[in-house]
């Protein structure tokens, strides 16, 4: 009772977690009703004539708009701010400065005119400074060359704002200028005394109000109209079969904008809703099935689901903000790293069918159409066969330029199938496939960061637990050092047919050092540890076969004291799959010919191979002990014992799970019987040659 309760919470928790997927990415969809008809430039309508239901604007087209747009940055008068506290201020220099020289004798001397009627020039050049004031005097920042031709001021005044319309602006030293041409025409005999006066007094009374300019800009933007005449009611916009002219293309996609803005003010929002709940239920239910029939090992296990499920989401709610930004391109997203890291983990076929899962979400997301679904599954399919568990920076770099090349050579091609014209070609969107390339590198720092918090297994960690030092294997070279002869020789063997394959060499052999580890319990029982009695001889043949299958059940105990990783103790409950204890059935069954044995007592608890690797190991455990009973075995014998072995477990059901082909499981025989023969030092056989007389 109490292991079936523990299923069905892990199988609640399992599917709790695709329900919560499900409505997360359901929520991220747009709940207005999309426009049903999908076209591109230059390509034939695919549906029956389209009939305008309603009027509406003819936009312009986005490079219309943005030259526009930059007209009007362009000639748009810049907002600057003239206070009166400066220009008193000014004033109040001159002031200063008139009557210190004034007051000079030395200087005073030289003038006849001016010490005779000081007032009358005082006012006059207060005058002109005044009027030179008044057209404002401005300092050029760092991103200015010159002054703007014109600009609207605002005169502050205590707390108040006036504004006024300039068509110049002065900078100090034309402000200077502009005094000095007044003072020459003007009444005054030496009006030249007033020069040094005023350019020593003038200075800036006017600043450029940075906040005023941006938020009247802004405004003026935001009411730069979209539309460029209108469409009236009941106009047939195309017909099918007709190809969709850049004219047509105008018309079309200005009628989808309409369309979808009427959409949004249908009230349906909760409909289209559902329609996008079953759309990604469908989805995602069917990457649950593909676990759960073709990879059984991530289904079993709810860390590993997680680490499935959580791409969908994060590429989901990535395309969700950029889309919604309105700046950035979906193309930025590096959909890549989702395959590359699923393939490090597991294997290339569940790496693309996740890939595809993403596409096919982030295409209802996306308003890039199907340019945009081809190019990425393109770049995934590329990105898995050019970084087949690649560990190294090197390899990440070459994916990384493999990935890039096809995003260029894709979108080029697609962009001349559809535009007919190089110089039509949107460069900018190979700058943001060029950012996505760079970031797809990304996948080499994730992969030792997923292994942890994920519990996966990489080269580095493969060669870490391979040390002799460790505490497990320090253990079974003491307690059963016979054990230990044997795993090494399981996996030289299974190693040699791994490399045969393409399977994981590595793993495989450092699984073979601990998938018999659990026999450092009683290592006295098992034949390769023993040198004198055999204890089996004084014990029925039930509980000798007990204790036989115990060495499983003790070694995914002592894996998981020892926080060996899971794909590590896959390999120990299963290299015995579900196979007798046969020795020890068929002694129990000729003592007790009559009585009713349960078979199951004398059968490994598996469950079975479903690996590649697993498999090969479970092989390759069972050849090298048999091989053992062989005295002086010719090739012949080798063949016959491998060919047996591996029917024996074919016809008990032990490879029906697994992934090894039977081309692969050949290849794998071959390599059995070559590795096993060198192991015996098999010799060929040569016919004797008889001379011949000539």
């Amino acid at each position: 009772m109490d292991k079936n309760w523990k299923d069905w919470l892990g199988d609640g928790s399992k599917y709790l977690l695709v329900v919560l997927v499900i409505l997360f990415i359901s929520m991220l969809f747009p709940k207005n009703p999309g426009f049903k008809y999908e076209f591109r430039l230059n390509q034939p309508w695919g549906y029956d004539e389209l009939i305008s239901e309603y009027d509406f604007p003819l936009l312009k087209t986005k490079s219309e708009l943005e030259e526009e747009k930059a007209k009007l940055i362009e000639e748009f008068p810049p907002y600057f701010t003239i206070s009166q506290v400066a220009t008193e201020g000014i004033l109040t220099k001159y002031d200063e400065t008139f009557s210190a020289q004034i007051g000079d004798e030395r200087l005073a001397s030289k003038f006849e005119d001016v010490p005779s009627r000081p007032g009358i020039y005082h006012k006059e050049g207060r005058r002109i400074l005044s009027n030179v004031l008044k057209n404002g005097v401005a300092v050029l920042n760092e991103e200015q060359e010159q002054l703007p031709s014109s600009a609207l001021v605002y005169i502050v005044d205590g707390d108040t704002k006036t504004k006024t319309t300039k068509q110049s602006l002065l900078t100090p030293e034309k402000a200077k200028e502009m005094a000095s041409d007044s003072l020459f025409e003007s009444s005054l005999k030496e009006a030249y005394f007033l020069i040094k006066v005023i350019n020593e007094a003038v200075g800036p009374n006017l600043e450029y109000d940075e906040a005023a300019t941006k938020k009247f800009l802004d405004l003026r933007l935001a009411d730069v109209s979209e539309g460029q005449g209108f469409i009236k009611q009941g106009t047939l916009l195309i017909r099918k079969g007709e190809p969709v002219t850049p004219t047509k293309y105008r018309e079309i996609s200005s009628y989808k904008s309409e369309y979808e803005l009427r959409s949004g003010n249908s009230g349906k929002g909760w409909v289209v809703f559902i329609g996008y709940l079953f759309l990604t239920t469908m989805i995602i239910g069917m990457l649950l099935l593909y676990l759960q029939f073709h990879a059984p090992e991530v289904y079993s296990s709810f860390m590993r689901m997680l680490a499935i499920f959580i791409w969908p989401v994060i590429f989901s709610f990535l395309v969700y903000i950029i889309e919604g930004t309105g700046n950035l391109s979906s193309y930025l997203i590096p959909f890549c790293i989702a395959p590359i890291v699923i393939n490090h983990f597991f294997n290339a076929r569940l790496a693309l069918f996740v890939h595809i899962v993403i596409i096919l979400i982030a295409s209802f997301l996306s308003s890039l159409g199907y340019e945009f679904t081809f190019l990425q599954i393109l770049a995934g399919i590329v990105a898995i066969f050019t970084n087949l568990k690649s560990g190294t920076l090197v390899g990440f770099f070459r994916t990384m330029i493999f990935i890039f090349i096809t995003y260029s050579i894709g979108f080029i091609s697609l962009s001349l199938v559809g535009e007919g014209s190089f110089t039509a070609i949107e460069w900018g969107t190979l700058g943001w496939a060029f950012l996505n390339a760079i970031l797809t590198m990304l996948a080499f720092p994730m992969v030792p960061l997923l292994e942890k918090l994920f519990g996966f297994t990489t080269k580095v960690t493969l060669d870490e637990l391979s040390d002799m030092n460790l505490p497990l294997l320090r253990d079974l070279s003491i307690k059963a050092p016979g054990t230990l002869q044997h795993s090494m020789q399981v996996g030289n063997l299974a190693e040699a047919a791994a490399n045969a394959i393409g399977a994981n060499a590595q793993l495989i052999k450092v699984a073979a050092l601990y998938h018999d580890i659990g026999k450092t319990a009683k290592p006295e029982y098992y034949i390769e540890n023993q040198k004198g009695s055999n204890p089996h001889d004084e014990l029925p043949h039930l509980e000798s076969a007990k204790i036989i299958i115990e060495h499983v059940t003790e070694g995914m105990k002592m894996a998981k004291k020892a926080k060996l990783p899971m794909l590590l103790t896959d390999f120990i409950i299963t290299h015995h799959g579900t196979t007798r204890v046969e020795y020890f059935y068929r002694q129990h069954m000729n003592e007790n010919p009559d009585s009713d044995v349960d078979e199951s007592v004398f059968r490994y608890p598996g469950p079975n191979p479903t690996t590649k690797e697993q498999t090969i190991l479970m092989v390759a455990d069972s050849l090298e002990a048999a091989s053992k009973s062989l005295k002086n075995p010719s090739q012949e014998d080798i063949e016959n014992l491998v060919e047996n072995i591996i029917k024996g477990k074919m016809t008990q059901g032990q490879f029906d799970q697994s992934e090894l082909s039977f081309e692969e499981l050949e290849t794998c025989k071959k390599v059995f019987k070559t590795t096993l023969g060198s192991i015996h030092h098999v010799r060929i056989q040569y016919p004797e040659l008889k001379n011949k007389k000539s």
